[in-house]
């Protein structure tokens, strides 16, 4: 961050002085204007509702450009790591800062691996569940609990309880995930291995049983990777921005981490993808491609209350990059599956030609999103619709930690503390409860 040439200068109507404030500029981007000041020099805050237009952090990790459709993971295009690098390798660039060579990456693979494995008694933890209690209800729980056994790394001060404790969780997330898919179904927990690829271990766990031996389908596994790569990180969103401000209390990784899978659970946010997928199946019900366009006129009339999920995007105003990428593995999975003829599958790309083609869906630039395409792979993979938003925490993990890492080496960081503009009763005093 460097200051501006130029300064911001705010002036106002009922005489009072003008305020100069200065202009930062990051390496891409919009300038900022810094208003750090502004209350001692004017004695007022600036209102801004979701910090639409407020900057509460400089980061170096995560770069998006809505206008042009632009993704980058430390200056990475997104279409390029998700083509050449697989999650591992993701991981490490968003928490160090590059991408490794085969010795770095071996190393960090192996870290990883060497912690998948949970304490046994997380098993019964999990007992205290219902078996039909939503994945993200158990999560929320299973996550905040990490920091009960591993109290060696719960320092979020200390770099070297940091690290282990990002590597933990890391590792950790894909078994937290498939002991609640396997709690639920009723399956034995399978333990993880470590000569797989972390996708594949998670499939392992997932789908294995004692049974019988479970073989890796490469072409789902790679699939799941490419899941992982696209959820990692995307900028100060909602839970992300959640689990800065609980770190900036000094809470540890795990609290702050299990903040993020909290916010991450409202459809507005991680359950996307899900709620997707019940629109694709409503139609379904209706009578499916035959009905889009009858669905697509509901979308259009503001009092039919119909919400059409999957398309546009809080920072996308173009096509979201994701979404090419996940079209594509879409289309191989279901292939590989057998399932080209997939009648959800179908009706996507019927609301996908129209939302293209329609001048209503174009002049609003609602594009489809990456959630359009994920909940149709992980469906076609075999994982349930409840899991979807437990995928995606566990992908969007090591963004979190990177996040939160990044936050609190920032020596400019504080104790996050918005403001507000008080609408309620001015001071008034307490009558006895006879004269109310």
């Amino acid at each position: 961050m460097k200051l501006a040439d130029n300064k911001a200068t705010m002036s106002f109507s009922n005489g009072a002085p003008s305020v100069d404030l200065p202009v930062y500029q990051g390496s891409v981007g919009p300038d900022v204007i810094d208003i750090r000041k502004l209350y001692a020099q004017t004695g007022m805050f600036t209102y801004d509702p979701g910090f639409l237009s407020t900057a509460s952090c400089q980061s170096a990790i995560t770069y998006i450009d809505g206008d042009k459709g632009e993704l980058l993971y430390r200056g990475y295009p997104i279409e390029q790591l998700a083509v050449n690098c697989d999650f591992m390798e993701t991981c490490h660039l968003l928490l160090y800062g590059n991408l490794p060579n085969e010795a770095g990456k071996a190393e960090f693979t192996k870290r990883v691996s060497n912690h998948t494995m949970v304490n046994e008694q997380m098993q019964f933890f999990l007992r205290g569940f219902r078996r039909d209690a939503h994945p993200m209800a158990i999560m929320t729980g299973l996550v905040g609990a990490l920091s009960a056994f591993y109290h060696d790394s719960t320092d979020i001060n200390n770099p070297e309880h940091r690290e282990i404790s990002a590597i933990r969780l890391i590792a950790k997330m894909p078994t937290l995930v498939a002991m609640a898919y396997k709690y639920s179904a009723g399956q034995p927990y399978m333990y993880p291995k470590n000569n797989l690829s972390y996708a594949g271990n998670f499939m392992h766990m997932m789908f294995a049983t004692p049974c019988e031996d479970y073989v890796v389908n490469p072409v789902i596994e790679r699939a799941l990777d490419r899941i992982f790569i696209l959820h990692a990180d995307h900028e100060q969103n909602a839970s992300t921005s959640t689990v800065r401000l609980c770190g900036s209390s000094g809470t540890n990784p795990f609290a702050a981490i299990a903040a993020g899978v909290a916010c991450l659970w409202g459809p507005s946010h991680g359950g996307a993808n899900e709620a997707c997928l019940n629109m694709l199946e409503d139609i379904q019900k209706m009578g499916g491609v035959a009905k889009v366009g009858e669905f697509m006129n509901q979308v259009k009339d503001k009092n039919s209350g119909v919400k059409l999920m999957g398309f546009g995007h809080r920072v996308y105003k173009n096509y979201d990059p994701r979404a090419k990428l996940m079209q594509e593995t879409c289309k191989e999975v279901l292939t590989a599956l057998g399932l080209e003829n997939d009648p959800l599958f179908k009706l996507a790309m019927a609301l996908e030609k129209i939302a293209l083609e329609d001048d209503y869906f174009v002049q609003r630039k609602l594009y489809p999103n990456v959630d359009f395409y994920s909940g149709i792979v992980q469906r076609a993979i075999g994982i349930p619709v409840s899991l979807f938003t437990a995928i995606f925490s566990l992908a969007r993990t090591v963004g979190w930690i990177a996040q939160l890492n990044e936050m609190i080496g920032d020596p400019e960081y504080k104790i996050g503390r918005p403001r507000q503009l008080f609408t309620g009763s001015v001071k008034r005093d307490v009558l006895p409860i006879a004269q109310r």
